[in-house]
């Protein structure tokens, strides 16, 4: 997995490009959410565009960001996933407990 960190205000932007799958790919997530929380971060946006798919793990990961920046003080956001990514997260019901979103214009709105 590919992932691009980037700034649009106050938001910081992690671009993924490839599977959210168990093993280095979810690794590689946790690390980069660390580090940039660890930078003071505080609201992120994940652009989940680039995800070709998703297992248990990646489901699991973006739980664990999800938690760990609000435990920070802060929101994290998903935007644009592909249909089979958005169906999977309908299918274990986090739409309902996630921030996800169409795109990054509302992602990063109220920035």
């Amino acid at each position: 997995m590919q992932i691009n960190i980037r700034r649009a205000g106050s938001t910081t932007i992690l671009d993924l490009t490839g599977p959210l799958v168990l093993g280095a790919p979810q690794q590689d997530l946790r690390r980069a959410v660390e580090e940039v929380i660890a930078n003071g971060a505080r609201r992120l946006a994940i652009n989940l565009g680039g995800v070709s798919h998703m297992d248990s793990s990646g489901i699991g990961e973006l739980v664990r960001t999800f938690t760990l920046v609000r435990r920070e003080g802060g929101r994290s956001i998903l935007f644009a996933p592909n249909k089979q990514v958005l169906m999977l997260l309908k299918m274990v019901r986090l739409d309902s407990v996630l921030d996800i979103v169409d795109d990054e214009a509302a992602a990063v709105a109220g920035d």
